[in-house]
């Protein structure tokens, strides 16, 4: 099934797999991007990286594996905190215990931060981005940096978005921004970004 022409994409989310493509495209010409779940129903690999970059690699080693593919990229990416020492970073989607449970996530964050002071709630989405080709590894960062409010604030976006104001777009939070303004200041573009330059 090798096939240097097709790079499966380690996610079952039909929008990040549009967001790749978008970017990688432009420096991969001629070459089709599939997600994983579109190949076959194979078993999520255990994350048990030490950080980002080792739970893409995770991911992307493991969609290569599963589908006999050269050319495979994951992501890894999630909110790191600075008054919580970088928390919840590779453990934000499951933060509170469930995995995907953004409401309690929400809620142990806004405890967690409950008497810290508006100038010390800085934070950060983080993303790492690993195309594997073969067994070469490149890979691509990138930050989006903000700070955490008070309250929920905004219905689009997922995860922390709603408590998350952004630096490059003053006045409102991720989850108050159309598709098209987040897509242009997130981690993930971002790190899609640092990884097309090195293609180039």
């Amino acid at each position: 099934m090798a096939d240097s022409k097709t790079v499966v994409v380690a996610t079952g989310n039909a929008h990040k797999v549009v967001e790749i493509e978008a970017i990688l495209s432009r420096v991969m010409p001629g070459v089709r991007f599939v997600a994983l779940g579109e190949l076959g129903d194979f078993p999520d690999p255990e994350e048990n990286g030490a950080d980002f970059y080792e739970n893409a690699l995770i991911k992307a080693r493991a969609a290569q594996a599963a589908t006999g593919l050269e050319l495979a990229v994951a992501d890894d990416s999630g909110l790191c905190v600075d008054a919580l020492g970088g928390a919840p970073g590779i453990y934000s989607a499951r933060w509170a215990g469930e995995h995907g449970n953004d409401a309690a996530n929400n809620k142990k964050l806004l405890e967690e931060l409950a008497d810290v002071a508006d100038a010390d709630r800085g934070a950060r989405f983080h993303s790492t981005v690993v195309l594997v080709r073969g067994e070469e590894i490149l890979r691509g960062d990138g930050d989006c940096p903000g700070v955490i409010g008070h309250e929920l604030r905004g219905s689009n976006g997922f995860g922390y978005d709603p408590l998350f104001w952004p630096d490059d777009v003053p006045g409102r939070t991720m989850a108050e921004l159309a598709l098209d303004e987040k897509n242009a200041i997130s981690h993930r573009a971002r790190a899609l970004a640092d990884l097309a330059a090195k293609l180039q």
